[in-house]
């Protein structure tokens, strides 16, 4: 079959080839312990899925409006308004099946040929798939480790041109666990309007942040009008397999996305959206839970990668990713992630996947219990003496 060429610039989400990788090793008898996908391990809180059941019993089973359940969307906003200091109608929400659609959705809204868009580097590698599967040029932005993989903005500054029509930004982040201060945003926000960009901000994580706090760019004032938001459920509610996220935004562009949802998915599960309401509006223990656990297990992992040779590992303060530095072990990252799956039995990721900026690190989840991550520490040393 002959394909269109656009489908050559279509990237992938390497977590999940390694998963297959893994999958097929423990086939074969192999002792894996899995540290590469971004999925919490806890179960969906039972209110949700209790609300999702009620909802199927009581009929929404059936098409809804393309950009979500009022009743949702009224929700959502309510939400959003109350977390992020803003004030959001409903008619400026979209509700997608998962967060991916509004990643697409925008940049294909957005973007075409000739445009630049700025995304994070290391990021997301969906952000450099959807740029370039819509005809513009992706500019990356390093991350630094020196600064908690928080940016320059000399460096950002150095990269906008009169054909910058984006900034992409992610906080707190993936894969890197790094969060934006204020001052990141307002000096983003500033060059953006002086220079007519748009953002779109990826907060998928933002409850899932330790000590610190999440700062959104909503709330910079003049930013509402040209930035598009995406949050959802897969990652605060454990709700990966539910596939419900949502975005915010001017109005105008709502309309257009409603519209992509129609020509793409018609709408999102109708008893998903009932159960999102439960997981906005009912009891948030169990996500409190799930965050102390997340943090008990963060310094466990960055106590034990500081203690293996070769490895520089900082204090992630969002998100369930260490992102260590792995130059000291003499080995590039997709040579010691391959290594460490197959003669080490650990699924972790390359930092390379994520960017040419995370050459040099590998990105490890702890979405896993605490047993496995010691078990884990443990198995990366033994392979690392028997490769010397």
């Amino acid at each position: 079959m002959k394909f269109a060429k656009r489908m050559e610039r279509l990237g992938t989400e390497s977590a999940f080839e390694v998963l297959a990788r893994a999958k097929a090793l423990e086939a074969t008898g192999k002792q894996v312990v899995h540290l590469q996908i971004g999925e919490p391990d806890f179960d969906t809180p039972p209110n949700i899925t209790e609300a999702a059941i009620k909802a199927l019993k009581e009929g929404f089973t059936h098409y809804g409006p393309s950009a979500g359940l009022l009743q949702f969307r009224e929700t959502i906003a309510e939400y959003v308004s109350k977390t992020r200091n803003i004030e959001v109608k409903p008619e400026e929400v979209v509700v997608t099946p998962g967060g991916k659609p509004v990643i697409y959705f925008a940049l294909t809204q957005l973007v075409e040929k000739g445009d630049e868009v700025i995304y994070p580097n290391p990021g997301y590698p969906i952000y450099e798939s959807v740029i370039n599967f819509c005809g513009a040029t992706p500019v990356p932005l390093p991350l630094l480790e020196k600064k908690d993989f928080r940016f320059e903005i000399e460096d950002l500054k150095k990269l906008i041109t009169p054909k910058t029509k984006a900034i992409v930004i992610n906080s707190p982040q993936n894969p890197t666990g790094g969060i934006f201060e204020m001052s990141d945003l307002e000096a983003i926000a500033d060059l953006c309007k002086k220079h007519d960009i748009y953002v779109f901000a990826d907060e998928i994580y933002s409850r899932i942040i330790y000590g610190g706090k999440h700062y959104s760019i909503l709330s910079v004032p003049g930013m509402k009008e040209r930035t598009i938001m995406m949050d959802g459920f897969s990652k605060t509610y454990a709700m990966t397999g539910w596939r419900l996220g949502y975005g915010v935004m001017p109005k105008d562009v709502a309309d257009l996305m409603s519209k992509m949802m129609t020509n793409v998915n018609s709408c999102t599960a109708t008893f998903v959206q009932i159960a999102g309401i439960e997981g906005l509006k009912g009891d948030q223990s169990y996500v409190d839970k799930m965050v102390a656990e997340f943090k008990k297990r963060r310094d466990i992992i960055v106590e034990g990668m500081n203690s293996i040779d070769g490895f520089r590992c900082k204090v992630p303060t969002g998100a369930f990713y260490v992102f260590p530095n792995i130059e000291g072990t003499g080995y590039g990252s997709k040579e010691l992630a391959d290594y460490l799956l197959n003669e080490g039995g650990v699924a972790c990721l390359s930092g390379a996947a994520f960017g040419k900026y995370g050459e040099g690190f590998l990105r490890f989840s702890y979405a896993n219990s605490v047993e496995n991550i010691k078990k884990a520490i443990d198995m990366i040393k033994t392979a690392l003496k028997k490769k010397k």
